[in-house]
């Protein structure tokens, strides 16, 4: 494994010859194999471009399309496809993109985090549900 700075102070790291854009991307790639491995996952696909709005042209001027890359496109063994990108903030951007997205697709894009405190037994949590958490716990509220 080797590791090189990416965007946003994360590093880069690499397993299996692939390259991830951060250790806990890295880390839940494994997460899904080991799932892959038990039979609960049949296929992992990685960075999976879609297309949230076709290019055009206006007034002479070209725009390109505008495009979100999903860190994991998951078929699980009933035949469901979801979309999952690991997150370790949000951004104005990906919240957008977000909301193209669920526009135009109907499959699921799950976003998590890797949270020991609030995760399952991997550290892993959808990262809605640990926003909530997380507000909930300023306000001293004990959710489940």
């Amino acid at each position: 494994m080797s590791s090189i700075k990416s965007k946003y102070g994360s590093k880069k790291i690499e397993i299996d010859g692939i390259v991830f854009d951060s250790k806990a991307e890295g880390e839940f790639y494994l997460y899904l194999k080991d799932l892959k491995e038990q039979g609960k996952i049949k296929e992992i696909i990685l960075q999976e471009k879609l297309v949230l709005q076709e290019g055009f042209k206006k007034n002479g001027k070209t725009n390109r399309a505008i495009t979100y890359t999903v860190d994991f496109t998951v078929l699980d063994d009933k035949g469901n496809l979801t979309r999952i990108d690991v997150k370790g903030m949000e951004t104005q951007q990906g919240n957008l993109k977000r909301k193209m997205y669920d526009y135009k697709y109907k499959e699921p894009l799950v976003w998590v985090a890797k949270n020991k405190k609030y995760g399952n037994e991997q550290g892993w949590i959808e990262y809605d549900r640990l926003k909530k958490k997380r507000r909930d716990a300023k306000k001293g509220v004990i959710s489940f």
